[in-house]
């Protein structure tokens, strides 16, 4: 009866301190408390994985527009440099003092930029029944200006993704930022309060989406920017190849006259 008495007197003082030590340390009861409503992982990739159907859509659409932007960034890096690397061969090949007939014979089987330039100079000659009058330099400059014009557009196909994921995407990630920082003031609702430990997980995984939209539209500005300056240097090239040709027609022209000229004496 005395042992039974003395173990029921040492429950009720355990109790008692517990309750002593509550009262005396609330601050600690509370920190221990909400240290274990944090999530084991706050990584990017705990924070992706925890977060909203939402959010974790901006991610995901925010992810694959930046594999885009180095996409379009490689195969264009590639095609520009290859196809002004051909641009100048081309060019060299009409600096040397030979006929058009000459340069169409050796782009005959081109179909870059400057070969085609070539060809329809060479068409045009061929429909004018070798007649260079100031009509034939006419019809020949209108050819070059449209064929310029398209392979201009050809080369500069796909940069217009890069201006949009430059311009949309931090727009993007800030709306899954204001979409994750609405459930956790809603969390914040349920779970009746205010506590710093339960509001940083869900503001971190929506500023997480903010981060990941620079990350994708600061280098799709830098890439197209950088491509903008290569395509107009490209484009000075087809320029210059159009300039190239037309002085190639005028010295055939010349050179005609003169034969005509001899002839009649």
């Amino acid at each position: 009866m005395r042992d039974e008495t003395f173990g029921r007197g040492s429950r009720v003082s355990a109790a008692l301190a517990s309750i002593a030590m509550t009262a005396t340390f609330p601050s600690a009861c509370r920190g221990a408390a909400d240290a274990a409503l944090l999530p084991r992982n706050l990584s990017p990739w705990g924070m992706f994985e925890s977060a909203d159907i939402v959010v974790k859509a901006v991610m995901i659409g925010l992810a694959f527009a930046s594999l885009a932007t180095w996409t379009v960034w490689l195969a264009k890096t590639i095609e520009i440099r290859r196809k002004t690397m051909l641009a100048r061969q081309r060019i060299g090949l009409l600096e040397r003092d030979t006929q058009l007939a000459e340069v169409e014979q050796a782009s005959r089987d081109g179909s870059d930029a400057v070969a085609q330039i070539v060809q329809s100079a060479s068409r045009e000659a061929a429909l004018s029944g070798g007649i260079f009058d100031d009509g034939f330099r006419e019809r020949i400059a209108l050819r070059l200006e449209r064929v310029e014009a398209a392979m201009s557009r050809q080369i500069a196909r796909g940069t217009g993704v890069l201006a949009t994921i430059g311009a949309t995407a931090p727009f993007v990630g800030l709306f899954g930022t204001v979409w994750g920082i609405m459930n956790a003031f809603i969390g914040i609702s349920e779970a009746h309060t205010t506590n710093l430990a339960v509001v940083a997980p869900g503001i971190a995984e929506a500023l997480l989406a903010t981060a990941l939209g620079l990350v994708a539209a600061i280098p799709a500005v830098v890439i197209y920017n950088h491509l903008t300056r290569s395509i107009a240097s490209y484009r000075a090239l087809l320029g210059d190849a159009s300039v190239m040709v037309m002085l190639l027609v005028s010295r055939e022209g010349d050179r005609s006259l003169f034969r005509l000229a001899r002839a009649a004496e």
